[in-house]
């Protein structure tokens, strides 16, 4: 599998383990304190191949996404949750402990977010209350199996509408979601 866009990922560990699973070239933020010269390569790569940005689920991955969506904007996002990253031995997590199988796939559901002149609908606030998503004692639970379900990534209660609408989540795929959730029993 050759993926045309570059991948930025956090290191080198990373970069290996994106190597070992497809044909790719990688940029490394080398953690979450991105330098301006790594944010013009990442820049650079977006205008002429484009780039997916792979970062672990984490805090600190998180925090590289929204520097990454805010400098360089239109870059794709790959996604992987949280018990696919943990490293065999339980003490670590991160891209490069995924299986080869799971990093083809999360970059097979690879998402772009849609420009704010073609904004979709928002999915309203009292519906993800409703849904349990925020303010329940279960929501942690059911936004992480939300976000594995529609290739999200993991987010809390306050990002979860931005992210829904940054990832042109419509009403149909996320009531399709949450039909899934509740089949699986995660209402309680």
């Amino acid at each position: 599998m050759f993926i045309e866009e570059v991948i930025v990922v956090e290191g080198k560990d990373d970069t290996t383990a994106i190597k070992r699973a497809v044909r790719a070239d990688t940029i490394e933020t080398n953690g979450s304190a991105i330098s301006p010269e790594t944010i013009k390569r990442i820049q650079h790569a977006q205008n002429k191949r484009g780039v997916i940005v792979f970062t672990d689920p984490d805090y600190p991955g998180r925090r590289i996404r929204a520097i990454i969506e805010e400098q360089v904007p239109g870059v794709k996002h790959a996604f992987l949750p949280k018990e696919k990253t943990i490293a065999k031995n339980g003490k670590g997590l991160g891209i490069e402990h995924a299986a080869d199988e799971d990093i083809r796939q999360a970059l097979l559901n690879v998402y772009t977010p849609r420009n704010t002149l073609n904004q979709i609908e928002e999915i309203p606030l009292h519906q993800l209350m409703e849904a349990r998503l925020i303010g329940h004692p279960s929501s942690k639970a059911r936004r992480d199996r939300l976000g594995e379900l529609l290739q999200i990534g993991y987010t809390n209660g306050k990002q979860l509408q931005k992210r829904l609408s940054m990832f042109q989540i419509e009403s149909g795929q996320f009531e399709k979601a949450l039909a899934q959730l509740d089949q699986e029993g995660i209402h309680e």
